[in-house]
């Protein structure tokens, strides 16, 4: 089945699509990929999804499925300027 995996830094990003047997895990798709020679990703440390939802490594794939691999916050998102039209709500 044909499933997409994904991952961005700031210069550069990877879309890859693959052929991946049916019954493959997210793991199974970034591992044929080849994804974690072209970045560096360390899989302990980074979150995975599929089309934005949080997922495991061992989650089962669907054809057409993205997987993605996030990257970790790397400033403290409460001392960032923040743009204009990008206000946080501390009314809450």
């Amino acid at each position: 089945m044909k499933v997409s995996v994904a991952y961005a830094e700031n210069s550069r990003q990877s879309w890859l699509n693959i052929e991946v047997p049916d019954g493959a895990s997210v793991k199974d798709a970034i591992d044929t990929s080849g994804i974690l020679a072209r970045h560096r990703i360390d899989l302990d440390n980074q979150r995975v999804g599929i089309f934005g939802k949080a997922a495991k490594l061992d989650t089962p794939l669907r054809a057409g499925d993205r997987v993605e691999i996030y990257r970790t916050i790397t400033c403290d998102p409460l001392s960032v300027p923040r743009r204009p039209g990008f206000e946080l709500d501390n009314d809450e």
